[in-house]
């Protein structure tokens, strides 16, 4: 069994994030989103991944390598444009070859992994299977209707009228026999070639499509809210560890500090994470808070946010909720009414902005 990793999309729901880096490196609890899917294919005990890139494919590359460090041998495969789940399957046809292979968007975060749902399809070996979860407002995502028995008789993508609440999770897994499907698809009305439709297509040759309920946390990373919302999850899980430099400062409940990171004149409520490099000085940090390699964080208050590497953050009251991009600077003026409150901010990289504080 081989796995196809999607890191070809261009990320336009995390712009300004996602106009100078891939959306799939974007770090959550001090690791990028597609680490945890590397990882989770690993544990399910496949070896041989293709990863599909686009735009982005060099920092895809320099971040994953070989897949070594992950325990997976990778290839990649160049998409010239993101025209669809379907597409990316047609592009790695002969890398897939005769292979069963379980396909993952690089961009979702699945907290128990994908290793159950593997072991059921070899066991059961469906010609498709695909994992859904129940959501508020299914009209943005595609959704799936179910037999009583569990199978998937009809699916549509983004439906203005939605016939069920499960919606498909960026997990797939398929037989080759999905080939055929694809092969002879045509565009939808967005312009892409569907996934949707190739399964659709299965299920109405009479082929076999099951379905897993995904029980646990599952979330498309796609947007700020829901990368932030994903940070406070991992954070949640971690344990202290404390190599790094602390002076002076106060640590309460799961905190990180990396060797090589540095904690000064501080209070830091945890869980929050600061990774090697960075320098907390005079500051109030979390909770729910990463701050990758290389930061500075000076005389400032942050919190429930993601830092991203190089950052600077000077003499700022008080960050919250926020994305700040690599390299961005974020520093204070004199604000005249000498008040405070509370700064959102989803900044780019190589970003400076200067804030009344």
């Amino acid at each position: 069994m081989k796995a196809l990793v999607l890191a070809g999309g261009s990320g336009s729901r995390l712009w300004p994030i996602t106009h100078t880096s891939a959306k799939q490196l974007v770090p959550v609890a001090g690791k990028p989103v597609l680490f945890y899917t590397l990882e989770a294919i690993a544990a399910a005990g496949i070896r041989e991944t293709g990863v599909v890139v686009g735009d982005t494919a060099a920092e895809i590359e320099s971040a994953v390598g070989d897949g070594s460090r992950f325990g997976l041998d990778v290839t990649y495969l160049p998409q010239r444009a993101p025209l669809g789940l379907a597409h990316a399957v047609r592009i790695a046809r002969d890398y897939l070859g005769d292979a069963d292979f379980l396909m993952y968007l690089g961009d979702n975060f699945l907290v128990d992994g994908v290793s159950a749902a593997v072991r059921r399809f070899r066991t059961h070996r469906p010609d498709a299977q695909i994992m859904l979860t129940r959501v508020a407002d299914p009209r943005a995502f595609g959704v799936a209707e179910l037999d009583p028995l569990g199978r998937v008789t009809g699916l549509e993508e983004k439906p203005e009228r939605p016939r069920s609440d499960l919606a498909l999770v960026g997990v797939y897994l398929f037989t080759p026999r999905v080939h055929d499907a694809v092969w002879g698809l045509k565009p939808s009305w967005r312009g892409e070639l569907e996934i949707t439709d190739a399964i659709q297509q299965m299920i109405d040759e009479g082929r076999r499509v099951d379905a897993t309920i995904v029980s646990g946390y599952w979330k498309d990373t796609g947007n700020v809210a829901d990368l932030l919302e994903v940070n406070r999850l991992v954070l949640d899980g971690i344990e202290s560890d404390r190599p790094g430099e602390v002076h002076s400062s106060e640590l309460i409940g799961r905190v990180v500090v990396e060797k090589g990171a540095t904690v000064t004149g501080s209070r830091i409520v945890g869980p929050v994470v600061v990774a090697a490099g960075s320098l907390v000085r005079d500051s109030r940090i979390g909770p729910f808070t990463s701050i990758d390699r290389d930061c500075a964080v000076v005389d400032s208050e942050i919190e429930d946010s993601i830092v991203l590497r190089g950052a600077t953050i000077t003499g700022v009251r008080r960050v919250e909720c926020s994305l700040i991009g690599r390299e961005a600077e974020v520093l204070s003026r004199p604000r005249a009414d000498g008040g405070q409150g509370a700064h959102r901010l989803v900044l780019g990289d190589h970003s400076t902005v200067r804030i009344a504080s």
